[in-house]
């Protein structure tokens, strides 16, 4: 299975590249968007890992998009026709780290299903599913956008802690694509945002940052709805991963299985990644 992988293109070409995908289908749906992480958030004594710069952690995150998301995409199934992914900065909980990013041409529960065996392999806290511009749903989400060429994981980071600094809630996280780093007012399973703040609060504050953001003078739009959700683990009460399993069929199924063999390559890459960079 051969991946598509796009080094740094913004939405309007990751739009495009699925408008191309979707032609070839009989209807043509918002593109789902997943986003997670190759460096695992647990399972390995990596004691070093949080002190990897951004460089690092992008090199690691490049050798796991080519020799490890293809495993899993064809393990549940997901053609590489009607995907694309690309390595982008990402922000959480006021860090930036190299970020993966799916756009594909699936419907709900095979999106979910393709998040969990990602999170289940690499071992994530949550992977965040998402569709942008999708009328049904109920997410705010705001885009800050750079002069061409401007925006790098230090300019992200710099402008994610500056917001933070308006209001703590504007510190959740965030996801880059080209010149654009968009910010998603994510809500719970009550549709109350995690951030504490209504759209109008989380906009203003974001504005508000931006005029304040240096020579770069980033715009801001306010883009309207998208469709957003966390697929997740909590590996310390559950280390065997029982959350992902239970969607992915039960730690009996074939999938399982064969996602527990990818695993193994998986580990073999970090355990060299550690070695390399000195991470245990």
């Amino acid at each position: 299975m051969s991946l598509p992988i796009r080094s740094m293109f913004g939405k309007a070409a990751l739009g495009a590249a699925f408008v191309v995908m979707a032609l070839s289908t009989a209807e043509a749906v918002e593109p789902v968007l997943i986003s997670y992480e190759a460096a695992p958030s647990a399972g390995y004594d990596l004691p070093k890992l949080g002190e990897a710069p951004y460089a690092v952690r992008s090199a690691f995150a490049t050798q796991a998009l080519a020799g490890i998301v293809p495993k899993i995409a064809d393990a549940v199934g997901v053609e590489d026709a009607k995907m694309v992914s690309e390595v982008t900065p990402g922000g959480y909980l006021l860090k930036t780290n190299a970020s993966l990013q799916t756009m594909a041409d699936l419907d709900d529960a095979a999106a979910d299903r393709f998040a969990a065996a990602l999170g289940y392999v690499f071992r994530q806290e949550s992977v965040l599913v998402s569709r942008l511009d999708d009328p049904s749903g109920q997410t705010d989400f705001v885009t800050v956008t750079y002069p061409r060429d401007k925006l790098d994981s230090t300019v992200a980071q710099a402008f994610f802690e500056k917001a933070a600094s308006v209001d703590q809630g504007l510190g959740g996280g965030y996801t880059v694509f080209g010149d654009d780093q968009i910010f998603l007012n994510v809500t719970d399973g009550d549709g109350k945002p995690y951030s504490g703040l209504d759209h109008d609060a989380f906009l203003a504050g974001l504005s508000k940052a931006a005029a304040e953001f240096g020579p770069l003078k980033p715009t801001v739009t306010n883009n309207g709805k998208a469709v957003a959700r966390f697929v997740g683990n909590d590996w310390k009460a559950q280390p065997d991963g029982a959350a992902y399993i239970e969607r992915l069929g039960g730690k009996d199924s074939d999938l399982v299985k064969k996602l527990e063999t990818i695993e193994a390559d998986y580990a073999v890459l970090v355990d060299a990644a550690a070695t390399r960079y000195g991470w245990k």
